[in-house]
């Protein structure tokens, strides 16, 4: 099993870059762990849940989106110094969480790519949102800072077309009037796994760019037009970390942790905002959960001038029959206490809290929907 905190491999398609692509991969090889203060940060508190700090400690096991791993490891490591429970989450990507949720081999999936509700029947599972957060650009510019660089929809998509290939391009420089954008050109970072942060992505490009819906779609793992992959997001920020003249997509606490360039993106509003999760919760203000069934909600392109276009939810996959019942209630215990008393943790990472009515119309749905095998009630837990 995959431990939390390790360094993810990435999976090098750097074109006519072959010998570029070699080095990449050495270098990606002898780093075993990112040295910034995310990856330390998480890492401690997963090593942490690893101490049996409680006798007969439960032990959740999770698999999944790597969207919401930074708060779902500051989350559990505060929830297992309060009642001894342990989280073993795996950073696999919202495509890998959702095989082993339908496999039946871990407790839950996580997955920011929500699963239409004839799905979520064909394979007896229950689905709730948990956190809300962005997806965002990051490039490796020398003397660009964070969010000066400003990039319209249909500039964005173009470059992961492979059609804009120069940072200097005019198309770039017409939305940013007196930079001095260099010549180099552009390598476009992507993931290489199948990952919930993609299907975000891709979801706010086929939503810019017809050519971009035409061509490539939306889905969780797509055939980019160019490009290098990274696994995870940890892959992803490591890549754009290292290539001068690299853009990519992390989910931003990524972004903020490993001191990345975020650039400020066009709404459909035509303001230029920037990554922060005032923009988060400006884009998440509208979404109607109530009706949304099955909890199916995308969040991308929201109108409101102050709202972040690249915002979604992070989804729980979880069984509705359960074999053992105690251990379900236990589940929903956890994540009963993250809505309840997350909220703080989340926002110091730049996550967006669920609101209140949403985490009471989840609970609702755990009543009504997770049972044991022969039917009996697992939630409320007392």
């Amino acid at each position: 099993m995959k431990s939390l905190g390790e360094n993810a491999n990435a999976e090098p398609m750097l074109q006519n870059a072959e010998a570029a692509t070699s080095a990449q991969n050495n270098r990606s090889k002898k780093r075993k762990t990112m040295k910034r203060t995310l990856t330390t940060l998480i890492a401690a508190a997963f090593v942490a849940l690893g101490a049996p700090a409680f006798a007969g400690a439960i032990v959740i096991t999770g698999a999944g989106a790597t969207f919401p791993y930074p708060i779902y490891g500051k989350w559990a490591h505060a929830y297992n110094r309060l009642t001894g429970v342990k989280l073993n989450y795996q950073s696999i990507g919202s495509g890998g969480g959702i095989k082993q949720i339908k496999a039946g081999t871990v407790d839950f999936g996580a997955s920011d790519a929500p699963l239409k509700p004839e799905e979520l029947d064909k394979f007896g599972l229950a689905q709730f949102p948990m956190i809300m957060g962005g997806v965002c650009p990051v490039v490796n510019l020398k003397g660009i800072a964070a969010n000066q660089l400003r990039l319209t929809p249909r500039v964005l998509a173009d470059i992961f077309l492979g059609r804009i290939r120069k940072w200097n391009d005019p198309a770039i420089a017409a939305a940013n009037p007196g930079a001095r954008l260099p010549r180099r050109g552009i390598t476009v970072v992507h993931r290489a796994d199948g990952s919930g942060t993609t299907w975000i992505f891709t979801d706010y490009l086929s939503k810019v760019s017809p050519e971009w819906k035409k061509r490539v779609g939306v889905g969780k793992a797509v055939s980019w037009p160019v490009g290098v992959g990274g696994k995870g997001n940890e892959g992803v920020a490591a890549f754009v970390r290292r290539i001068r003249g690299a853009i990519g997509y992390v989910e931003y606490a990524y972004a903020l942790q490993n001191r990345m360039a975020t650039v400020r993106i066009q709404n459909r509003s035509g303001s230029f905002v920037a990554p922060a999760a005032d923009s988060f919760q400006a884009a998440a203000a509208g979404a109607d959960w109530e009706r949304a069934p099955g909890f199916y909600m995308v969040l991308t392109d929201q109108p409101g001038e102050k709202s972040w276009p690249i915002t979604g939810a992070s989804f729980i996959l979880m069984h509705k029959k359960q074999a053992k019942p105690s251990k379900a209630r236990e589940i929903l215990k956890f994540w009963d206490w993250c809505y309840r008393h997350g909220a703080q943790a989340a926002l110091e990472l730049n996550y967006v809290p669920m609101p209140e009515k949403v985490a009471q119309l989840a609970e609702a749905m755990w009543a009504e929907k997770i049972r044991g095998v022969n039917g009996e009630r697992i939630w409320p837990a007392n």
